[in-house]
């Protein structure tokens, strides 16, 4: 009976915890936003929207593989829906708690596949370095491709006001915000403290900085380095092409071409990197951009451009939850059987 209730509560968890987070993010929009989002709904072409959260899938799958090819110089042959998992529920937790996903992510592969956190966290550094990369490389392509829009580009930017497009930044968010903010100080404190006071510590520190650097230089030690690349350039292409081809699902942005597109992905990806999920952010900045192609004279933000980002950032949104949820209550049950067989195969 008790075996059943838990294996119960591993769903259900999970699932609350699901309602509760797309509550949290609908809660957070103002009165204009939601009549935005419902209307965007109504006019969109929904072919475009499932084959942009087919690219993503894919790009997600792919990037569970890729992990793994860091991790083999260290050691460890780690199962697929291990790392796919684990990649998808660190994606959920981000959307929570800023920058936690990472450390969930590696978190979760200790307790799955035994791999020690440091290293597992090393080789996320690893992959972010690759993909900032990644992000500079086609921000370049997209600054090359409309130098004659900086001017208007930097028109609309200064006429945004990220208070009045993110209206209903939620004050759950701020709370759970400075929860971090102040979780991380306290928890740099102690650890300063415990260095200073205990050397038992300071060996410990010195063990999980050299297994950080481990997992991070384990990019140039990989024996498949060509994979690795090809994997890289396969999620980037994924990327663009699930904002890319959502451009279609509304008539009025069908017409623009990949210059748009990439600007719009552009500023997309940087209201993710400003403001916690890109909640409300996220809109607004792909509707400023696409704005300025439809109608560069027009002042603020026409409907259809506001639209367009509330299809990409939610239909993707929705997508990463449900994926992470599925993620969430499979790894918990896998995780037992796969403590028992991996005994015998990785390294202590």
């Amino acid at each position: 009976m008790k075996s059943k209730i838990i294996s119960a509560l591993k769903i259900i968890l999970p699932l609350g915890f699901g309602v509760f987070l797309i509550w949290l993010f609908y809660d957070a929009l103002c009165e204009d936003d939601k009549a935005d989002l419902f209307s965007a709904f109504g006019r969109a072409n929904y072919f475009w929207v499932f084959l942009a959260l087919v690219f993503s899938f894919l790009s997600h799958v792919s990037r569970a593989v890729r992990w793994k090819y860091l991790l083999q110089p260290l050691g460890y042959k780690v199962r697929f829906w291990n790392s796919y998992h684990a990649l998808m529920i660190g994606y959920v937790v981000n959307l929570i708690f800023p920058r936690a996903g990472e450390a969930s992510r590696a978190g979760i592969l200790a307790k799955s596949e035994k791999v020690p956190f440091q290293k597992g966290f090393g080789t996320i550094l690893a992959e972010r370095a690759v993909d900032v990369g990644m992000l500079g490389i086609i921000c370049l392509i997209g600054l090359g491709m409309q130098i004659d829009k900086i001017d208007a580009f930097k028109m609309k930017i200064a006429s945004f006001n990220s208070g009045e497009a993110g209206c209903g930044n939620s004050m759950i968010f701020s709370i759970l915000g400075k929860v971090v903010t102040y979780g991380v100080l306290l928890g740099v404190i102690g650890v300063i403290i415990l260095v200073i006071a205990k050397k038992s510590f300071r060996e410990k520190i010195k063990t999980f900085v050299l297994g950080l650097w481990e997992g991070i230089i384990s990019i140039f030690k990989t024996d498949g380095k060509i994979p690795f690349i090809a994997h890289t350039l396969f999620i980037w292409v994924m990327y663009v092409l699930m904002f890319a081809v959502c451009f279609y699902s509304l008539e009025t942005t069908a017409v623009l071409g990949i210059d748009a597109m990439l600007a719009g992905f552009i500023a997309g990806t940087i209201g993710i990197i400003l403001v916690q999920g890109g909640i409300g952010v996220y809109p607004a900045f792909v509707g400023l951009i696409v704005t300025t192609y439809l109608a560069p004279n027009e002042p603020g933000v026409l409907p259809d451009a506001l639209a367009l980002g509330w299809i990409i950032w939610t239909s993707q949104t929705l997508l990463m939850i449900i994926l992470g949820l599925i993620s969430m209550a499979l790894n918990a049950k896998n995780v037992k059987f796969n403590n028992n067989e991996l005994a015998n195969e990785n390294p202590e």
